[in-house]
């Protein structure tokens, strides 16, 4: 049967990252199989996306990123759709006006959690202005999935968080992957070709990172290889801390790349461009481009923390280094050096996502709906 979902998200195109790539991914499976999809999301964003309607509310511009604005139009927009569910994706101000008006007009609101505020605010604030804004936010978050029917967290560790701090009614939804874009045969592509020259002229390992350039994603860990030989980093992706991270990681002498934004085709390139991918955040909730990292083939290196704890089988499909140890990520990238741990690490990390489709992940994602709209869910 078909189900109406009225999508409510902080980040949409033309922003791209984990919250946008996850409501795309959404709209697009959930459209394919027949389903009615309404997005509401912050200025600018396009008039439609796969089929359905978008409509853009008023924002303001936070960090070079557009932060929609809770006004009275959310509680027109969702009963004149009528949905079945409310998706909110990442609730924290525009996704909070939407539970609050999900509940008003009598809609069950699934609330998905994706980003650690409480954690960035700690570990950005300094001291005891960090710790009691990181209690702040938790109690601001608290009281917003305390609203929603459900919410959804992306990783064991992030829904072991969720409840040590108090939501109740909570589930876990990872992540999908596009296997399709994302895999092993853009090796053999001309511009991948290309780009692997213009990265590895004279043979160096090519270690690269992908994502949005901002503080959480602590890129100046990276600084940490410029003692490895033979050795030259990418980094694919913009944002607030472009210039930083670039000076950052010049002085510290390290052979670094900064290829810009990517996207669809190109970004595939990128991944295939590689040797190794790093991931440097701690404060994930999941780590999605862990994931295309390892449909495209590649050995992965990330934080034991976090998301990546579900996502990386330590030894087996990749390896994790513990970030409060100095030199932890470069004796695991000093490992990789070897072609036949890359290979083997390589492999059984491709394997081990193979089953983790968008598609996949999307049914799971209508059975947490259907726990809400069914009659008994509603008599309830």
């Amino acid at each position: 049967m078909a189900v109406r979902v009225a999508i409510v998200t902080e980040s949409f195109l033309p922003s791209v990252n984990g919250v946008t790539t996850s409501v795309c991914r959404v709209v697009e499976c959930l459209h394919r199989a027949g389903h009615e999809v309404m997005v509401v999301a912050p200025r600018p964003a396009p008039r439609s996306f796969a089929g359905c309607p978008v409509h853009a509310v008023a924002s303001v511009p936070v960090r070079q990123f557009p932060v929609g604005l809770p006004t009275a139009e959310m509680e027109r927009l969702l009963p004149s759709f009528a949905p079945d569910v409310v998706h909110v994706a990442s609730p924290f101000v525009l996704g909070a006006a939407a539970v609050v008006a999900a509940n008003r007009c009598g809609l069950p609101a699934v609330a998905v959690y994706q980003t650690d505020m409480p954690g960035y605010l700690q570990r950005h604030v300094p001291g005891l202005a960090g710790r009691g804004a990181a209690r702040t936010a938790w109690r601001w978050v608290r009281w917003v999935h305390r609203q929603a029917a459900l919410t959804l967290a992306p990783s064991t560790p992030a829904l072991a968080d969720l409840r040590r701090h108090g939501i109740p009614r909570t589930a876990l939804w990872g992540r999908g992957v596009d296997t399709a874009q994302f895999h092993p045969g853009w090796r053999g592509d001309a511009g991948t070709a290309a780009l692997r020259r213009h990265l590895s002229p004279n043979g160096e390992l090519v270690v690269g990172y992908v994502g949005r350039l901002a503080p959480e994603k602590e890129l100046h860990r990276l600084a940490e290889l410029a003692g490895l030989p033979h050795l030259r980093v990418a980094v694919v992706g913009d944002g607030p801390s472009a210039g930083r991270d670039r000076l950052t990681l010049t002085a510290a002498g390290l052979d670094t790349v900064f290829l810009g934004r990517r996207e669809g085709d190109d970004l595939a390139r990128a991944y295939a461009a590689l040797d190794v991918f790093v991931h440097t955040g701690t404060r994930e909730t999941f780590g999605q481009t862990l994931q295309e990292a390892a449909a495209t083939g590649l050995p992965v290196v990330a934080p034991a923390s976090g998301g990546p704890l579900d996502l990386v089988e330590h030894g087996r499909s990749g390896l994790l280094f513990d970030p409060d140890r100095a030199g932890g990520l470069a004796e695991a990238v000093a490992s990789l050096y070897d072609d036949a741990l890359r290979a083997g690490l390589a492999a059984r990390g491709r394997a081990l996502v193979a089953h983790r489709s968008w598609p996949s992940l999307v049914d799971q994602l209508l059975a947490h709906y259907g726990s809400l709209t069914a009659p008994a869910a509603r008599a309830a």
